[in-house]
């Protein structure tokens, strides 16, 4: 939408609009208001957020400086100390350089399989893991989330973790998640001492996750945030029912 001002017009956002062609969510932009990181700079009569261009720049700086791996409260102090825009830009595209070169790397892998894949259909499981592990690196929706480090670092904590522990920590979600609807069917107290018990169960499994990386565990409350609806439906995630109640639990524990 556009305004007059006093000299030219001026082109303000409501939330809506600005989502949408920013190709982000209500949600996102709403969760960096409430956290103080892009926050409208005016509103309407009727509390309607309005965007300005100044913060469509600093939108495009907290989305810049998160895609280069800093965690959302680092990216709250450093731009609490005004960085320059020719700095997030030249970062940037580096950054940008460097993810040209992995989907470079991605595009040889498929033509080398797609070019033995008739004379071998027998290809390596290795590496199609391999095309796997590429692919999820550069997938768009992740990456609006987490950096290619980042990626590579779950990739690396997986192995790590190895087949088993996934599947015992795959089981444990399974037991644990209709032990948490029950709860909130029964109209559970957050406060009470097994909503608690439930909440420190949730934790410590997605403290198994992040593993306490700092940068990881702001990337996955980021994505939960976003991208809520397509967790719970496409990857069986979590509902924002239950997010709300392992949060009010969490919060009566402190």
């Amino acid at each position: 939408m556009k305004r007059m001002g006093l000299h030219e017009t001026e082109r303000v956002w409501k939330v809506g609009e600005l989502a949408a062609e920013a190709g982000l969510t209500v949600r996102t932009l709403h969760h960096y208001d409430r956290i103080g990181l892009v926050c409208p700079a005016e509103r309407t009569g009727t509390g309607h957020r309005l965007y300005t261009a100044g913060d469509v720049e600093r939108l495009y700086q907290v989305l810049a400086l998160r895609q280069l791996g800093l965690g959302l409260d680092q990216i709250g102090d450093l731009l609490e100390g005004t960085v320059a825009m020719s700095r997030v830009l030249s970062a940037h595209r580096d950054f940008l350089a460097a993810q040209l070169a992995a989907t470079r790397d991605l595009h040889a892998l498929v033509e080398a399989l797609a070019a033995t894949a008739e004379s071998r259909p027998d290809a390596s499981a290795e590496r199609f893991l391999e095309l796997i592990r590429r692919t999820v690196m550069v997938d768009d929706t992740f990456k609006q989330y987490f950096t290619e480090a980042q990626l590579t670092q779950l990739a690396q904590r997986r192995e790590d973790l190895g087949d088993q522990r996934i599947r015992q920590t795959e089981a444990q979600w399974g037991e644990l998640i209709p032990q948490v609807d029950a709860a909130i069917a029964a109209g559970m107290d957050p406060a009470s001492t097994r909503a608690q018990q439930l909440a420190a169960q949730w934790m410590e499994l997605v403290e198994g996750f992040h593993g306490g990386d700092a940068g990881l565990r702001d990337s996955l409350y980021q994505m939960q945030a976003g991208e809520a609806d397509r967790i719970e439906s496409e990857f069986c995630g979590p509902s924002p029912a239950q997010i709300e109640f392992i949060t009010a639990a969490n919060d009566a524990r402190r």
